[in-house]
């Protein structure tokens, strides 16, 4: 669908925009009559935009803060709307007659699969499957990732994120596998798990828009690209978006791809932003069929890879100069911006995206900035629970042998 700014006059609230915004993507389906109950649930939680301190010789930068959700990262908005939505269709009579649970598969750099997992924990007739790759998320991600039991199964898997995607792709493939259990997905490659989050974007995009008349620039802390291609597509839905730059760690597909080499997906590079640790990222695929020609793509969105050493004298600078506490990937966010030309700074307003909170990073920002980091009441309640994971070899029968009866 089309949109203009005028489209949402008077539409403030998050769940108010949502249901503007999602409502031509439902006509027609099962959940059409349902809409505005599941934003309602959904979007139960605020994603504040707020001023960042700058200097005489900038223009304006805000800051998009998307913690403010159950697990402290921007992909709450997209598991609570998705396990909305899958929850009021299992309560078809279809559904009721089958008897079988739904297993959602999940895989995890760190923090789909604690939203995920919260937002469908004892939910009826709904399983949760977590993969996410041992040894290679924060301890806070972890106990996030397996603290749930009860409905939530979680597999530490011996490789990389880009392995866990694989398996759970094939999963979907693997037709012995499909005829035993129903089987759905809740990571990006799930259109319900993405078109949700070009709600926070058109949000506070037609904020700025109506106090100034202009486009709110976006730098976007850039993984798998589920929130790039959210933003992207509100953008290419009519929202005023501006400028949208892809901020990445070392995992340099994407950004050499920009820059004119072939594209080449590799194995994924262990980094202090470990949920942005990405070789071979799902939404490339999307943005490449919105944008074939490269050239245009590139004209499109920018790419920056910023390496570690980068992260964490940003976030050492920034809570020095600013007091700001960012988490390694906001703090991508924040570097990028810095090496923005001047004459950009001055132009144009930006806005910084924050995707987590710094306290589910505390073993690397708490050194940094030589302070105890604040952890919201949510997060801290999931360290009382206990934790279990299973080890799993990083193939798709492996996967299959734990998922079959």
């Amino acid at each position: 669908p089309t949109f203009a700014a005028q489209d949402f006059a008077g539409l403030q609230s998050l769940p108010a925009i949502a249901e503007r915004l999602l409502r031509p993507f439902v006509a027609g389906d099962a959940l059409e009559g349902e809409l505005a109950p599941i934003v309602a649930e959904a979007f139960n939680f605020p994603a504040p935009c707020r001023a960042l301190a700058t200097s005489a010789e900038e223009g304006p930068v805000t800051v998009l803060e998307l913690f403010h959700g159950p697990t402290a990262a921007f992909k709450d908005f997209g598991a609570r709307f998705l396990a909305a939505c899958f929850a009021r269709l299992r309560r078809s009579a279809e559904a009721q007659r089958s008897l079988r649970v739904l297993n959602i598969l999940v895989a995890t750099s760190g923090d789909t699969g604690g939203a995920v997992a919260a937002a469908f924990h004892r939910r009826e007739g709904l399983a949760v499957t977590v993969l996410y790759p041992r040894g290679r998320v924060s301890p806070t991600q972890e106990q996030q990732l397996t603290c749930w039991g009860d409905n939530v199964k979680s597999f530490a898997v011996a490789g990389s994120f880009d392995d866990c995607q694989r398996m759970v792709k094939a999963a979907f493939l693997d037709t012995e596998l499909r005829a035993q259990q129903d089987l759905s997905s809740a990571n990006s490659i799930n259109l319900g798990r993405l078109l949700p989050q070009t709600v926070y974007y058109a949000a506070s995009s037609l904020a700025y828009w109506r106090v100034h008349g202009e486009p709110l620039n976006y730098i976007i802390p850039s993984g798998n690209l589920g929130n790039a291609v959210a933003c992207i597509w509100a953008r290419h839905m009519g929202l005023p978006i501006g400028q949208v730059i892809l901020a990445h760690n070392a995992n340099r597909s994407v950004v050499d791809y920009l820059e004119g080499a072939p594209w080449m997906p590799r194995p994924s590079v262990a980094t202090l932003a470990s949920a942005m640790d990405v070789g071979d990222p799902s939404n490339m695929e999307r943005l490449r069929a919105l944008y074939p020609d490269r050239a245009v793509l590139a004209q499109t969105v920018r790419a920056f890879s910023i390496e570690d050493e980068a992260i964490s004298a940003r976030i050492c600078s920034d809570f020095s100069r600013l007091g700001e506490i960012w988490c390694p990937h906001t703090a991508i966010a924040a570097e990028v911006y810095e090496r923005l030309a001047a004459h950009e700074r001055k132009r144009l307003p930006w806005c910084l995206v924050a995707t987590a909170s710094p306290a589910k990073f505390p073993e690397i920002v708490e050194p940094l900035i030589g302070q105890k980091v604040p952890v919201p009441s949510a997060l801290a309640a999931l360290f009382d629970r206990p934790a279990h994971a299973i080890d799993l070899a990083p193939t798709a029968a492996a996967l299959r042998a734990a998922l079959l009866p």
